[in-house]
């Protein structure tokens, strides 16, 4: 409504309804009451006993029409009769009733003239005066006929109404005038009819009959009645959408045009308001009558029919529009508020969305003025370079343009600012301003002062969207719609607010000030960055004007903020610099290269710039110079905007980005920043063709300082993302910079000289963090060196450094890292992908040229020599590193290949293949090949060295093939011969093996050794002597010869812990070694003498031991081994002190070995050293997992150990691999001696036999077994449990560290190592106990759910756990512990983890969900068996059967989804004596609740178990009858109980009705839920349901579906309904118990069929409602003593709630009468004590709250009848001077309050809100806490004071009904138990 400040005095209503007229209206209450007037003489008698007769016979005689036209006419005789000057008809009220009856639309036309004639009659009779008062009873039924009548009724009702009505006094027409209106508009509809001009001459005449009085009353501002007319009409077309086609015909030919000029008034623009106001101005006499008292309500008018879905209403209001209300009307200007005009404009320009062109021609006219007509008929839309044109021909100043500029520009831009900022999640509603926006650019008029000031909101917006969007798919729509306005906008008012936004994001001055917080700048930063990666900017203007122009914008502004040390409030300065790097990457990227270049001609829209011009700019500062250029097209004015493009753009860029560069460089802070300013400078040089050169010496003079800074802070993990950094760097100017420059540079050198120094200390094993990227950096400095040997020296030469160490020796780290950089430069450089930091390059060819020269060995090969030296010192820390890194190599083919190929280079060598390719008379010098020979040798002897190290990788790689070319194999013939080989020269060369081609070498040196006379040379002996050693390691492996043994034992072991506890490294090798002799020559000892097939070698000894050996049945031939002695105590210390030192972790392999040696010696107690070796190896693999984590989550600079972390790990597993080997080998030897124990004949089954009783022999026997098995166990799954915690590891940490780009490919590197062994021992582990391990995983699983989807993809990653070994394990577990006599000893868990059989069930259900459906067939006929013993004895698995249930009903899921059940799966069969589920079997066990948080959530329901298996249970029971008796053993088991228990309806839940709704949309189980339905909902205490969510979400569902199958159901319960009765109850015994018993009844079966109707659909019922009304009016005749009473009324109106929310309103009507009668009385009662009897306060309160539903839905036949109740003219705001209320609501409010003693509260319960759409003001919360005796005070006498004023407000914000809201509430009364009797 306006405001005040629109109506600082607020007029009064036109017409003052006097005294007399208000007791007119309280008579015709009397007769709506039944109040009759008590006429006393004999004729009058006669006369209405007449009357009463006639009536009498519409409710017995009534059945088709023509009974209607019978009882028409006895009533038209009857009224006749009456005697001489009488004008009054007798029960006046029962005759408009039974009249209203007979105008249904039901009935045909006959019956309605027959009843018109009976109105006329009445009316005669009545007189004027009659009429008069007794209006109220007579319209309401005549109203609604004119919009259903045929054309033979209409010309009798028009009459009617011009004979009798229309000519009723004014005051009597008032109250109905809208009811008056809303009745003839129907007669509008169609122009051409009959009755057209007749309706409208009787309009005219209704208004000419309310605007004119005997005194003409006048008020204040001299205007006359006639406003009250125009006033009733707005509110009826706001209010009746099917009468608006009418009310629009008579506003095109009665509105008076509102557009034109007041009265003296020489000019519009004169106008003010001060004027209109003081009385100056007066507006012709028509408009005023329009406008006041409420000109909000012409606004309203008009917008609804704007807003109308009917096209044709849509165009005849633009058209009204168009006509009378201009956009330059005084009305709109001065008479209404501006969120009116708003209004208004908003439903204008809402119509555009239609795409409609007839609607969108009407509003360019509207907006434009009608001088704009001419131009928009037979126009087009303009395209963007029409309106520039346009534009710069100032075609904008023209009148149109003007026009809406000066009128509607303000208002549209309002709503489309509030439509953008919006707070609504729906797609449609934030997609519909950009639909708008874009129909408005059809009109360059419109469009192009519109969008330039809502663009930056539009694009906030859709920006602000993209977070709170509540879907991707929601958000892709809108953008799609802003993507289409996007691209229609033009270029240069998108960069207008683009570059405006980064002139705010960089202002320098407010960030000095301190103005600017980081989030306002961060979010102007990302709208930029939103607007340039969401829409398309690859328009031709765009890249080649704007994007630079943004570009210069962005790069000044950073070098002005990067001198600077300001900081943001909240921030630094380097977040807001990395955006704007971010977005000037991609803007660059996105300018193409002609942008760069100066062009003598720009097109037709650029103007040319002289040099005077370009001077004046490059002197002027080009940040404001830019920000001139773009204001000025405020003026429409864009020729400037194109003066960049003649300017010279690499001249400006080129230097701002080399003086980025070099800040950056010399900032040894904010190297972060260097590589995105080296991209750029790069791209710049590149696109703009070297126009500018690159000062390469100044920027490598920054790079070599940076690279000096970083220097100093070697090894420092928080520095490398800068050393990373500058090597790109360095790479990106390389790609800038000529290669004969690049070459000549002296700093190019020092600087990759000093960057390999750099990332050399980031080649770390002890600290993998950064090992990855360094490797990979320091190829790229090997890519751009000018010289190939410059990275390979510099390696060479770090590997040498050292303090103590000479020029010839390498470091123990150099060695170290060198073996880290030879692992990841070979081994894993197709492996493991490069990150990139930074924006993707597009040239990729440098990253080929760097896997490609990191694969080549020859590189490396000074720095390896230099490794390789130290395998000639076998005593050296050295030697032992070496030897170990070589024999964990994967890839040492390469080396023996690059050794390989120097021998053959060697001097000797091919001194030795030229004399034999040469005749025997050449003779070769001999000092060359002689001096080579000591070449030869190094190369031999350091193969030979490698080849000592007996790896499987060595002889794995000697097998490998090598190519060799002909000048090779020359001279290398072994057929015996001294000369060349024979083979033809066309032959292609020979592929030998690397063993083959060595032996070669070596039997060719022997023979050159014994043929020439060199053997005397030293070095050829050296060379003879290293190739004899090479060939013997080369052949087949001798038997080892075995020196005596010495005692020595106890002092070695003495010396050997001496050494681990003082860190002697280099001593306990060999001191291992002595120990594995003597340990080797006793077990020999111990063998037998001779065995049938020889023994085995060393190596496959070595082989076996490693490796866990699963159980073999052993021969009785085999001969039992000899127990060798007992070893030494001090062995076991010994091992287990060296294991455990973490200063042996170098030497850790010689450990594992030696422990090797030593298990044989513990045959006979393998047990007793089981626990703590394994225990000490798991706590060293914990400790050394926690410093690799600690690695990668807690970086810092101390080291923590002094070995590689994985290799240790993976040497610790070896040897827990070996330990368990030994003790699962020596349990299983044991329990196969002790089973040979004769025992009972096994029976067959899936479980195994059942084991009778053992002897107490037997028994005594396997106790010792029994615990050793224990011991293997626990040792087993403590091995589990570690390799758990390395396997899950990746996992968690993934998601954290794999942000960091500087630490991802080294954080996935080890861990996908450290996951690959884990999972090598699980497997072994579960190959040989799947059972033990299976259990410990559960306990793992159930305990910490962080790691449970872990251990299922592990469970699905090992190939020992595979469903058909996992399943009967699961299955093994849960019969351990529900019945274990079923279960072989071999099967039976040993119990050590503390799980319970529910755990397990419910860790069966999980890990079949996870299960692939096509694994099923392999577990399939284990599950079936399973069941059916479960099935056949449920008792052990009474806790588990509702989980088993739902295992069963996932199997049915699975096995659906699959082929495999079409040949093998027959449907389960449930036995018919399966015993009951225990009462309370859902609560959870005891047991469960002091379970870990695991267990809680672990779901032990039956019924939700049920309900969530029940939907699969076809799959399994296929077969029909099984599914019926499935269901009905659910609804005897479940349903039936949980119905009869006493605490129904409290017990029921949301599971349980789900088991309802799942067996609904099964067939075969159709018969038993509608059995159980029907009982619960009959059940009387069916409505105690306190549950809104459960009636809404399940019951009101489940009687839909219940309704709709059986429809009979409804009927049924609609017979129950029994008339109301007197006889037999007035007195007697029991009399008053019978008729509340009978109230009861009838209470709740109204109840339920209303709920029934909430229930279904819309319109299910129309085929009952006749039904329905006969029984609502038969129980609307109930008194206080019948039976039932009329204490059901409450009931009656709840079903009547119901029938008007889920119904249409045209097939209701023939129950309007009724409702109008009984809402009428009811209400009534109010103010009647006598009443109360009939008419309780519950029956009341229910009245009024149907009463508030007709108001919010407000049906069309209630509007008719609406002025009844409340006041609906604007009456209700604007009262008229000594009003007195004529409407029952307001009546009674004013009754009330007059009788009331307390006066009524300022803060009213039901005050208004502005909420948009239209609740109930009785809600059940205010009126559930109030007393019966205080809800006339509190609660009614509150609501009927502020219905009228709340109803009018509502109509007057527009506001939709809110159905749903209404529902829930009358849910609410429904399920209100206190109120049944």
């Amino acid at each position: 409504m306006p405001t005040d400040l629109g109506h600082p005095h607020r007029p009064a209503s036109p017409i003052t309804i006097d005294d007399s007229t208000y007791s007119r209206y309280r008579n015709c209450h009397d007769c709506l009451r039944g109040i009759a007037s008590g006429k006393k003489d004999k004729n009058f008698r006669r006369y209405a006993s007449a009357v009463e007769r006639a009536l009498s016979l519409f409710d017995t005689a009534l059945q088709e029409w023509a009974d209607y036209i019978s009882f028409l006419g006895r009533l038209s005789k009857a009224l006749q009769s009456k005697p001489p000057g009488v004008n009054e008809v007798p029960n006046s009220g029962l005759v408009a009733k039974r009249l209203s009856q007979c105008l249904s639309p039901m009935l045909p036309s006959g019956v309605h003239q027959k009843a018109l004639e009976v109105y006329g009659i009445v009316f005669a009779i009545l007189g004027k005066d009659g009429l008069t008062k007794e209006l109220p009873l007579y319209l309401p039924g005549l109203s609604p006929l004119l919009s259903f009548a045929s054309l033979s009724v209409k010309p009798a009702l028009l009459s009617l109404f011009e004979s009798s009505i229309i000519n009723l006094d004014l005051s009597t027409l008032q109250p109905a005038l809208k009811a008056i209106v809303l009745a003839l508009l129907p007669g509008l509809e169609e122009e051409g009819s009959e009755e057209f001009d007749r309706t409208h001459a009787l309009l005219d005449k209704l208004k000419n009959a309310v605007g004119k009085s005997d005194t003409r009353v006048i008020d204040q501002a001299g205007v006359t009645n006639q406003r009250y007319f125009w006033q009733s009409l707005f509110l009826a077309t706001i209010t009746s959408t099917s009468r608006r086609q009418g009310a629009l015909a008579y506003l095109e030919r009665n509105l008076p045009r509102l557009g034109e000029t007041p009265s003296r008034v020489p000019e519009y623009t004169s106008l003010n308001g001060s004027e209109i106001n003081s009385g100056k101005i007066q507006l012709p006499f028509e408009v005023e009558a329009v406008v006041s008292p409420e000109p909000g309500l012409l606004i309203r008018c008009i917008a609804a029919g704007l807003q109308d879905q009917q096209l044709l209403i849509q165009r005849g209001f633009l058209d009204l529009l168009v006509t009378h209300l201009p956009l330059n009307s005084v009305v709109l200007k001065r008479q209404i508020v501006a969120e009116d005009l708003e209004l208004l404009v908003s439903a204008a320009a809402s119509v555009v969305a239609r795409r409609e062109m007839s609607l969108n021609r009407r509003l360019w006219v509207w907006f434009l003025g009608q001088a704009a007509t001419t131009d928009t008929e037979g126009s087009e839309p303009n395209s963007p370079e029409s309106v520039g044109i346009r534009t710069a021909n100032k075609a904008h100043r023209d009148s149109p343009t003007r026009y809406f500029e000066q009128h509607g520009l303000s208002p549209l831009i309002s709503i489309l600012l509030k439509m953008f900022n919006n707070s609504s999640s729906t797609p449609t509603v934030k997609a519909r301003p950009f639909r708008i926006c874009l129909s408005l650019m059809d009109r360059w008029e419109i469009g192009g002062l519109v969008i330039p000031r809502i663009f930056r909101s539009a694009i906030e917006s859709m920006h602000q969207y993209g977070k709170d969007a509540p879907s991707q798919d929601s958000f892709s729509e809108v953008l799609r719609s802003a993507s289409v306005f996007f691209d229609g906008v033009q270029s240069r008012v998108i960069w207008k607010e683009l570059l405006s936004i980064l002139f705010e994001a960089f202002d320098l001055q407010a960030i000095n000030r301190g103005d600017r917080e980081f989030e306002q700048v961060q979010r102007q930063v990302d709208l930029v960055w939103f607007t340039i990666t969401k829409f398309d900017i690859r328009e031709e203007e765009m890249l080649s004007i704007h994007l630079p122009n943004a570009l210069i914008l962005l790069l000044i502004s950073i070098r002005n903020l990067s001198g600077t040390g300001i900081q943001l409030k909240n921030m630094e300065m380097p977040g807001l610099l990395q955006s704007a790097y971010k977005v000037s990457n991609f803007l660059l990227d996105l300018i193409p290269q002609r942008a760069f270049i100066k062009s003598e001609a720009q097109g037709e829209h650029s103007a040319a710039i002289d040099d005077s011009q370009y001077n004046a700019a490059e002197e002027k500062d080009t940040l404001t110079y830019i920000q001139d250029i773009y204001k000025e097209l405020d003026q429409n004015d864009s020729s400037k905007v194109y003066q960049f493009r003649n300017l010279n753009l690499g001249s400006r860029l080129v230097p701002i980005a080399t003086d980025l560069v070099q800040k950056s460089l010399q900032n040894a802070e904010r190297p972060a920043f260097l590589e995105a300013q080296l991209s750029l400078l790069t791209k710049l040089v590149k696109k703009t063709q070297n126009s500018q050169p690159l000062n390469v010496a100044a920027v490598l003079s920054g790079l070599a300082q940076a690279v000096k800074t970083n220097g100093e802070r070697l090894g420092d993990d928080a520095s490398f993302p800068q050393i990373y950094g500058l090597s790109i760097a360095l790479e990106l100017v390389n790609d800038v910079t000529s290669p004969r420059d690049w070459c000549s540079n002296r700093d190019v050198r020092e600087i990759i000289t000093e960057m390999v120094v750099c990332l050399w200390a980031y080649i770390s094993p002890e600290r993998p963090r950064h090992s990855v990227e360094a490797v990979r950096c320091l190829w790229r400095m090997q890519h751009i060196s000018p010289d190939n040997q410059l990275v390979e020296s510099a390696i060479a030469s770090l590997m040498l450094q050292g303090p103590d160490q000479g020029d010839e020796s390498i470091t123990i780290d150099g060695a170290r890292r060198f073996a880290t950089l030879w692992t990841h430069s070979i081994s894993t450089s197709s492996t493991v992908p490069e990150p990139r930091i930074g924006p993707t390059r597009t040239d990729s060819q440098t990253d080929r040229r760097i896997d490609k020269s990191r694969c080549d060995p020859d590189i490396l090969r000074r720095p390896l020599l230099l490794l390789l030296e130290n395998l000639k010192n076998s005593k050296s820390q050295l030697f032992m590193f070496t030897s170990v890194w070589l024999q964990s190599l994967p890839n040492l083919l390469a080396i023996l290949k690059l050794l390989t190929r120097l021998l053959h280079d060697s001097p000797y060598l091919v001194h030795l293949r030229w004399e034999a390719s040469h005749s025997s008379t050449t003779k070769a010098p001999v000092k060359n090949e002689l001096n080579g020979a000591e070449e030869s040798v190094y190369f031999v002897e350091t193969i030979h060295n490698i080849l000592m190290l007996r790896s499987p990788q060595v002889h794995a790689s000697l097998k490998d093939p090598i190519s060799i070319s002909t000048s090779m194999n020359e001279g290398m013939n072994m057929t015996g011969t001294s000369g060349p080989s024979m083979r033809a020269p066309e032959d292609p060369p020979p592929t030998l093996t690397i063993q083959a081609y060595l032996v070669q070498v070596c039997m060719m040196i022997f023979q050159q050794y014994i043929s020439d006379d060199y053997g005397l040379n030293q070095g050829i002996q050296l060379l003879s002597s290293a190739s004899s050693s090479l060939l013997q390691i080369m052949l087949p492996d001798l038997e080892p010869a075995f020196s005596g043994i010495v005692d020595l034992e106890a002092l070695l072991i003495k010396t050997l812990c001496w050494a681990v506890e003082h860190a002697e490294i280099g001593l306990q090798p060999p001191l291992m070694d002595c120990l594995g002799l003597i340990f080797r020559k006793r077990l020999l000892a111990a063998e037998p003498s001779a065995t049938g097939n020889g023994r085995s070698g060393s190596k496959e000894y070595r082989r076996n031991v490693s490796q866990i050996s699963l159980p073999t049945e052993r021969s009785d031939k085999d001969q039992p081994l000899t127990t060798p002695a007992s070893p030494d105590p001090a062995v076991l210390g010994c091992l287990i002190l060296g294991l455990s030192s973490p200063k042996s972790r170098s030497i850790l392999e010689q450990w594992v070995g030696f422990l090797g040696n030593c298990l044989p010696l513990y045959t006979g107690s393998t047990f007793h050293v089981m626990l703590p070796l394994v225990g000490c190896v798991c706590r060293s693999i914990e400790a050394v997992f926690q410093a690799v984590q600690e690695t990668f989550e807690k970086p810092s600079m101390e080291v923590s150990s002094e070995c590689e972390p994985v290799r240790t790990l993976n040497t610790l597993f070896k040897a827990l691999e070996q330990v368990l080997a030994k003790g699962h080998d020596q349990i299983t030897n044991d329990e196969a001696k002790s089973s040979s124990i004769k025992s009972p004949e096994p029976v067959q089954g899936f479980f195994g036999s059942m084991v009778s009783a053992l002897s107490a022999e037997a028994q005594a026997a396997r106790s010792a077994t029994a615990n050793n098995h224990l011991t293997v166990l626990l040792c087993f799954k403590d091995t589990v449990k570690v390799s758990l915690k390395l396997w899950s590891w990746g996992d968690e940490k993934r998601d954290i560290l794999s942000h960091d780009a500087t630490t991802s490919s080294s954080f996935n590197y080890t861990s996908v190592r450290l996951r690959n062994r884990s999972r090598r021992v699980l497997e072994s582990l579960f190959a040989a106990e799947p059972l033990e391990c299976l259990e410990t995983l559960v306990d793992a699983w159930q305990s910490a759910s962080s790691k449970s989807t872990s251990i299922m993809n592990l469970l699905h990653t090992l190939e020992a756990a595979r469903p058909k070994n996992s399943m009967p394990a699961i299955f093994n577990a849960i019969y351990s512990r529900t019945n274990p006599q079923v279960l072989d000893p071999a099967r039976k868990s040993s119990l050590t983890s503390e799980l319970s059989d529910v755990q397990l069930a419910a860790f069966l259900v999980a890990y079949t969900k996870s299960m692939d459906d096509d694994a099923l067939d392999e577990v399939w006929y284990d599950c079936l068996t399973f069941s059916r013993d479960v099935l056949g004895n449920p008792l052990p698995h009474r806790q588990t059967l509702p989980l088993l249930l739902e295992f069963i009903a996932i199997l049915g899921e699975k096995i659906d989804n699959t082929n495999f059940a079409m040949f093998t799966i027959k449907p389960l069969a449930f036995p018919p004596d399966l015993p009951a589920i225990p009462e309370g079997e859902h609560q959870p066990r005891e047991d469960l609740q002091s379970a870990s948080p695991r267990n809680a959530d672990i779901s032990n329901d039956v019924v939700a178990i049920v309900a969530s298996t029940l939907p699969k249970m076809s799959k399994l029971l296929i077969e029909t009858d099984r599914i019926a008796t499935a269901a009905a053993t659910i609804s005897a088991q479940i349903l039936l109980p949980t119905f009869h228990w006493k605490t129904f309806p409290h017990n029921v839940t949301f599971h349980t009705l789900e088991i309802v709704q799942c067996m609904s949309r099964i067939a075969e189980a159709s018969k038993t839920w509608r059995k159980d339905v029907a009982e619960a909902f009959n059940d009387p205490k069916f409505f105690a349901t306190t549950s809104p969510s459960l009636i809404e979400r399940s019951w009101m569902s489940i009687l839909r579906q219940w309704v709709l199958l059986d429809k009979e159901r409804f009927l049924e319960i609609l017979s129950r309904l029994p008339a109301p009765t007197a006889a037999g109850i007035m007195f007697g015994v029991g009399a008053s118990s019978a008729r509340l018993e009978a109230d009861r009844k009838a209470q709740l079966n109204l109840r339920r069929i209303a709920l029934l109707v909430l229930s279904t659909d819309d319109d299910s019922f129309v085929a009952n409602i006749n039904g329905i009304q006969e029984k609502i009016a038969e129980l609307l005749s109930a008194t206080a003593s019948s039976s039932p009473s009329s204490v059901t009324r409450a009931e009656t109106y709840m079903v009547l709630r119901a029938l008007i929310l889920k119904n249409e309103p045209v097939h209701l009507a023939s129950l309007w009468p009724i409702i109008n009668t009984e809402l009428y009385e009811a209400l009534s009662s109010i103010a009647q004590i006598a009443s109360r009897e009939t008419y309780n306060i519950t029956c009341i309160l229910q009245a009024a709250k149907l009463l508030d539903t007709l108001l919010i839905v407000a049906p069309d036949d209630f509007q008719l009848r609406e002025w009844l109740y409340i006041t609906d003219t604007i009456d209700a705001v604007y009262r008229p001077l000594n009003w007195r209320p004529v409407a029952l609501v307001d009546e009674l409010a004013e009754t009330l309050d007059n009788e009331a003693s307390i006066l009524p509260s300022a803060n009213a319960p039901f005050a208004d809100e502005k909420r948009g759409v239209r609740k109930p003001l009785l809600r059940w919360d205010l009126t559930k806490g109030v007393a019966r005796e205080n809800l006339m005070d509190h609660v009614l006498r509150p609501f009927l004071r502020q219905l009228s004023i709340n109803a009018f407000e509502s109509t007057y914000r527009m506001e939709t009904a809110d159905r749903k809201a209404c529902c829930e509430e009358l849910l609410r009364d429904l399920f209100d138990d206190k109120t049944l009797v």
